[in-house]
């Protein structure tokens, strides 16, 4: 796959996933794996990077539709934070090969995934309550961690859970990207540092992550606009096939 298939590639993804709260990393790093051949742990700032450059577009669109309200945001970015400097330390150190993410991934993104499907194949079952704020947190604090491992933001993550609990998708989409791509500067700063001190390759694939983000910004900012119109259940039940489908292809390559 050249340049232009890594910007359409992104574009895609970023469409389909940003209106359920998903940079769409989670669903590029396959591609950068099976396809690209980036080596490891380079894939994971590469990922990163990604995130990046594609978030704003979606960010803004959804900062025009007035959907940055509430404490969401800030309650998840007090987890994520710390939680993506851990995470790209392990992943450096601890984890740098990709069979591990494979595992974990597939292990919490298939439950997660079946989950809400059922959820919203069955819209007249009634939502748990909302998580408490420590919740929150806490659960910040896991996808960040996530994410730093593997640069897959955490949104992918975040998303089935908080929409789980009954939290409307106008907010967790808006708020798990505005989270995803906090946390994705800090993470990418982080393999920064990290590179510098550390033989191997930490370092993100440059021109490939600013192309797929690229192509991401543009897909975002459309699936951002497009969101408003769809429905809820729909926006549940597309949340919750990505996550398990990933999940499936994550536990079987």
């Amino acid at each position: 796959m050249d340049l232009l298939g890594g910007f359409a590639a992104g574009f895609l993804i970023a469409l389909v996933t940003t209106p359920v709260g998903v940079s769409g990393a989670v669903f590029l790093l396959p591609v950068q794996l099976s396809l690209l051949h980036v080596p490891n742990p380079a894939v994971t700032p590469t990922n990163l990077l990604f995130n990046v450059v594609s978030g704003p577009g979606a960010l803004l669109r959804y900062r025009h539709n007035g959907q940055f309200t509430g404490t969401l945001v800030r309650l998840l970015l007090v987890g994520t934070l710390p939680g993506v400097v851990l995470g790209a330390c392990v992943r450096v150190f601890v984890v740098p090969g990709p069979g591990a993410f494979r595992v974990i991934a597939g292990l919490v993104l298939l439950p997660l995934g079946l989950w809400l499907t059922v959820r919203a194949l069955r819209p007249k079952a009634p939502d748990r309550p909302p998580p408490a704020p420590r919740t929150i947190i806490g659960l910040g604090l896991a996808a960040g961690t996530v994410g730093g491992v593997y640069g897959i933001g955490g949104g992918s993550l975040l998303g089935p859970v908080l929409a789980g609990r009954g939290t409307p998708m106008t907010r967790i989409a808006p708020a798990a990207l505005a989270a995803t791509f906090v946390t994705s500067v800090a993470g990418a700063l982080t393999y920064g540092l990290l590179a510098l001190t550390t033989n191997g390759d930490v370092a993100p694939q440059w021109t490939l992550g600013l192309v797929c983000g690229a192509g991401g910004l543009t897909g975002g900012f459309l699936g951002a606009r497009l969101q408003p119109h769809i429905p809820e259940t729909a926006l549940r039940l597309l949340l919750g096939i990505l996550a398990a489908a990933l999940a499936v292809f994550y536990l079987i390559s």
